[in-house]
């Protein structure tokens, strides 16, 4: 066995690299299949975040079939072993072969000591505090706003078979931990971007991971989820399996927000992909219901489990005779976030998928730490149903248009500078909101920073200093996407706005101003990616731009993965650790363009 890699991620690169090519004269034509099951999605006219013909191509025939293990398991259901592989070669052109581990090459020397958090300078988790404001502070950022313009890249690191980069990576220790879209976790040193180890997951992992002492053992342990919502522990040294837990049973179910470890408890949310399907009249749509759970983190039982929602029940029949069901939805996509003043973790939802309307969704929720309860609900736009209500179903006069107003940024427990504290949070609506924690999430002010709509308004994350909250603008779908706004975190006021500087892409699907991606700050500065493919960092103190890079180009990668960048757009923002600034690069999704790389600036 080669020293460094678990034997699940060994066994998975041998079996995956081991395809052998369809049987195709015992299977139907590839483009009938591929019509039949998959254009409705995948072709123009269908669902906005399923990414076109021309996007798959690009694509192995390995990831396309990681795909329909991972995300689209439900849909691919349907499809025999060889009618998948036919699919693949025929989106592809290729047959099944290769190393899709992306860790063949780039291997570090050695294994060096880890010693976990607290050993050094870390970022570890969505945030580098469970309380999510996504704020850098100076000595664990190694970095001041007059070194900021003398960044350059260090090195790159490819994802295999994936068309996102969308995993926020976490700094602890001086390695880089970071999932990747088909599966694969990753250990890397962060100097030099070789791998420690490589670990495959059963699904693609989105999430951030969050890193913490092995209770009752010595070392560390590794958190994350993954697009089938399982919950994982591995080793922090070595990349073993210590646990894997179901989140929810629900076969749309995913983790999209990353779990928040407090005090040997992981906190984890869970979204779904059911939303898709209401407008299939042959599904019984919906039953899915989000909700938070509290994990073990040493044993991975499930201490508590709160639902958004209350269970779906029948709502009648369709013209075909479908069942239909609700209420449903209320996804919490977004990581949690702990106030443990007041003993409260608070999370945010999305909207519901079927009727009838209910006030969890669109909502700021706060459970109680130790139990779950509900404690209160705070909830910003109501009657907002996915894809809008069916004409023939039941309370569809309850509920107005499609909105689309989830709110994608998790909630922000900031520190006012009076020693008050503030919930903030931006909508896709595109309103930012001050909320008090002590009255039930009271809005104590609101800001209009973008027109919202689907794609954000405010998409993956805001942030705040002392004095301010930074909004970023998506807007993706909006004639003027893109732009940052300051506000004093007291008053809401504007402190300044920095409208979308010239773009860097070259033209055509995918290429705009928006940022929709999570944001970061450190005393004096704003990191923000562009869907035009720039990171950028702005002035905290007026908005002005003191350093970008453009990454819409080709990269040479450690690890010999044929990389490159293009839209920063996904969940995933800047990590900025020890004087290095960590961004993936490459969004195929969700109006962005196509990319799988993961860079590292620093200084010379």
């Amino acid at each position: 066995m080669r020293k460094g890699f678990s034997p699940l991620a060994i066994a998975a690169a041998a079996l995956i690299a081991g395809l052998a090519p369809s049987a195709r004269a015992q299977v139907p034509d590839g483009a009938a299949l591929y019509k039949q099951s998959c254009s409705k999605c995948h072709e123009a006219g269908g669902d906005a975040r399923a990414p076109n013909p021309q996007v798959l191509r690009q694509l192995t025939p390995e990831a396309v079939l990681i795909a329909m293990a991972g995300d689209m398991r439900v849909q691919a259901s349907r499809l025999s072993g060889p009618e998948r592989r036919t699919i693949a070669e025929y989106l592809t052109g290729r047959a099944p072969g290769g190393d899709v581990t992306g860790a063949a090459t780039g291997r570090c020397p050695a294994q060096t000591p880890f010693q976990g958090p607290g050993s050094g300078p870390f970022w570890n988790g969505w945030s580098p505090e469970p309380t999510n404001t996504r704020f850098q502070p100076a000595a664990q950022a190694g970095l001041t706003p007059a070194q900021v313009p003398q960044l350059k890249l260090k090195w790159a690191f490819g994802f295999p078979d994936a068309i996102n980069a969308w995993a926020q990576p976490s700094v602890v220790g001086g390695r880089v931990f970071v999932g990747g879209a088909n599966g694969m976790v990753y250990s890397l040193d962060a100097k030099t971007g070789c791998i420690y180890w490589a670990f495959v997951a059963q699904a693609g992992v989105r999430t951030a991971t969050v890193i913490g002492p092995r209770e009752g053992a010595p070392g560390f342990a590794v958190y994350f989820g993954d697009q089938s919502s399982n919950v994982y522990a591995v080793d922090a040294y070595t990349g073993e399996k210590l646990w894997v837990r179901k989140a929810d049973d629900h076969p749309f179910a995913r983790i999209t927000g990353a779990p928040t470890l407090y005090r040997n408890r992981l906190y984890v949310p869970v979204s779904a992909f059911e939303e898709l399907e209401v407008s299939n009249p042959d599904y019984e749509c919906c039953t899915f219901r989000g909700s938070v759970s509290a994990f073990d983190a040493k044993t991975g039982n499930v201490e508590w489990k709160t639902y958004m929602e209350e269970p779906a029940k029948p709502r009648g029949k369709n013209a075909k005779g479908t069942t239909m069901w609700g209420p449903s939805g209320a996804s919490v996509w977004v990581s949690p976030t702990v106030d443990a003043k007041r003993g409260a973790v608070y999370v945010a939802t999305g909207n519901n998928y079927t009727g009838p309307t209910t006030n969890s969704e669109n909502a700021v929720v706060a459970l109680d730490l130790k139990t779950g309860k509900i404690r209160w609900i705070n909830q910003a736009t109501p009657n907002d149903v996915a894809n809008g209500c069916r004409p023939e179903a039941p309370d569809c006069k309850d509920a107005e248009k499609d909105f689309d107003f989830d709110f994608g940024n998790a909630a922000i427990l900031a520190k006012l500078p009076n020693g008050r504290d503030l919930i903030v949070i931006g909508q896709k609506s595109g309103v930012g909101f001050g909320m008090d924690p002590d009255k039930k999430g009271a809005v104590v002010w609101q800001y209009r920073a973008g027109e919202g709509g689907t794609g954000g308004g405010l998409e993956y994350g805001s942030a705040v200093d002392s004095e301010n909250a930074y909004f970023p603008v998506s807007d993706i779908g909006r004639a003027k996407p893109g732009g940052l706004h300051a506000v004093k975190l007291t008053t809401g006021e504007r402190v300044w706005f920095a409208p979308p500087p010239p773009l860097k892409c070259g033209g055509g699907r995918g290429c705009n101003a928006a940022q929709a991606a999570a944001i970061t700050v450190i005393p004096g500065v704003v990191f923000s990616g562009s869907n035009d493919g720039a990171i950028r960092a702005y002035s905290a103190k007026d908005g002005t731009i003191l350093w970008e890079y453009d990454t819409n180009r080709n990269f040479d990668t450690v690890n010999g993965v044929p990389a490159k960048g293009a839209s920063i757009l996904g969940p995933s923002g800047p990590t900025v650790v020890n004087g290095m600034v960590f961004v993936n690069s490459g969004y195929g999704t969700t109006g962005g363009r196509p990319g799988n790389v993961l860079l590292a600036f620093g200084l010379e």
